[in-house]
């Protein structure tokens, strides 16, 4: 198979565009909220060790499989899958694999939406100075009557879908290039800026040993959490990475680069944690406050501070660029895919794919308001079974469609595309996308890909499910 052509939907102009495009569909919710209040949850240093670890033997090898395989064909993760297979010769079937994750990415788009649409809220909210001078309890309150407002909710639900999707539309160089040009720059101007912030608090110090200091005893509390983590965090197995690397140059180093891309996401993830942390301590807050940080307990922190109002919309216009950039990537791939096998337009493909998601955004829009008393049970097949109306416990839509994606789909998708890389395309093909001249760096490689990922991915999804 020639290595040499170009995707017809253009390509990057350099192997850094595609850094910022893969570090952009990485940094998202997971690296600026997500991984701070696991820092807090999980036990500090022992919890960094850990995911640090991971990204190394899980997180890296899996983008590295999703990059060289969407180079070496050139096309949308669901083509490439069945053309890589056919050319070794393996089943078309493959495919299903891929086109499986690219279902996920539509998916996980639907309710990304509208937790980034609740950013945008904050941002203006944060600039009014709606949390200057409030207690704890009333800006719990004031989330509360955030979520409970449907009409409120889906506003921003559509204009953050909207943001997304004029970005796609107008293709690989107008529309993701020029975007990602001048996103990622700003997401790392506004994570530096807070963390200036951060060091006049008084408690910069105390954050840092919070996020450094390691408890071997924590160690195995936070062993899962932070596989799973590291997994979700670099935003493999739904063919993000994979689309953005058939739009990569061929004289780009592919593992130079997939290093680099971890790298900045971790050091992303960290700096995160290295800036609110101590924001969090001078507010007298509790760090492993859980997944209310971002939308209660920081609100408060910014509220209560000298110059808060100013970081606080600081951190949300953060927050928001993060978001948005992670957002496009989950459209790229089916649209990427529709335009290979239609006739249509990828402005139009876009406008379809995005209201598709919208619609199904609705219900997660709903879980928090009008459909918050209709909760699904898990029999003990596995199987979900039909809503009981103001039942106690169970999952509402929201929670349904992040279980699926988050426990179940991912992962599979992962485990599909570093099988199918260390496995199914060929030592050959493998040795000379990677170009590595070192036979012990490919060897390396391929070791990662082929057993120590997978069983890591089999473990962290066992270990989801069981529990």
């Amino acid at each position: 198979m020639s290595t040499d052509k170009v995707s017809v939907h253009g390509s990057w102009a350099s192997r850094w565009v595609f850094i910022f495009a893969a570090t952009g569909s990485a940094v998202g919710l997971g690296s600026i909220w997500k991984f701070p209040y696991m820092v807090g949850v999980y036990g500090g240093g022992a919890f960094v060790l850990m995911f640090l670890a991971c990204i190394a033997l899980i997180g890296a090898p899996v983008m590295l499989a999703e990059t060289l395989i969407g180079r070496r064909a050139r096309q949308s993760p669901a083509n490439a899958l069945k053309v890589l297979a056919v050319a070794a010769g393996h089943s078309p079937k493959w495919s299903w694999g891929a086109f499986a994750g690219m279902i996920t990415a539509l998916l996980i788009l639907s309710f990304y939406s509208v937790v980034g649409g609740w950013s945008l809220d904050y941002i203006i909210d944060m600039g009014r100075g709606d949390f200057q001078g409030v207690t704890p309890d009333q800006v719990g309150a004031y989330f509360g009557n955030v979520i409970a407002d449907p009409w409120r909710l889906t506003l921003w639900h559509t204009i953050f879908m909207v943001l997304s999707a004029v970005v796609i539309a107008r293709g690989v160089v107008a529309g993701l290039e020029r975007s990602l040009r001048i996103m990622m720059p700003l997401l790392f101007v506004m994570i530096l800026v807070l963390l200036g912030y951060s060091m006049t608090t008084g408690h910069f110090m105390e954050g840092v040993h919070f996020m450094f200091d390691f408890q071997p005893e924590k160690v195995m509390d936070g062993l899962l959490p932070a596989m799973g983590h590291a997994f979700f965090s670099l935003s493999v197995g739904v063919g993000s990475i994979m689309i953005y690397g058939a739009y990569m140059p061929k004289n780009a180093s592919l593992t130079r680069t997939v290093v680099g891309v971890a790298l900045l996401d971790t050091f992303v993830s960290l700096l995160a944690g290295v800036a609110l942390f101590p924001i969090v301590f001078a507010a007298g807050l509790n760090p492993s406050e859980g997944p209310g940080l971002m939308f209660v307990s920081l609100p408060f922190a910014f509220g209560s501070m000298a110059f808060g109002q100013v970081m606080g919309v600081v951190f949300f216009v953060l927050v928001a660029i993060a978001a948005w950039s992670s957002a496009i990537s989950l459209l790229e791939p089916m649209v990427a895919y529709l335009v290979e096998r239609t006739r249509l337009s990828r402005a139009w493909v876009t406008f379809w794919l995005a209201f598709t998601c919208w619609f199904v955004g609705l219900g997660t829009v709903f879980s928090f308001n009008i459909w918050k008393q209709a909760k699904f049970f898990v029999n003990e097949d596995g199987l979900f079974h039909l809503y009981q109306w103001g039942a106690t416990g169970g999952l509402d839509f929201f929670g349904v469609i992040d279980f699926f994606t988050s426990r179940i789909m991912l992962p599979l998708g992962g485990l599909c595309f570093v099988v199918f890389a260390g496995w199914i395309m060929g030592r050959e093909a493998v040795r000379d996308e990677l170009s590595l001249r070192s036979p012990v760096l490919f060897a390396s490689s391929l070791f990662l890909m082929r057993y120590v990922a997978p069983i890591g991915i089999l473990v962290v999804f066992a270990a989801q499910l069981w529990k």
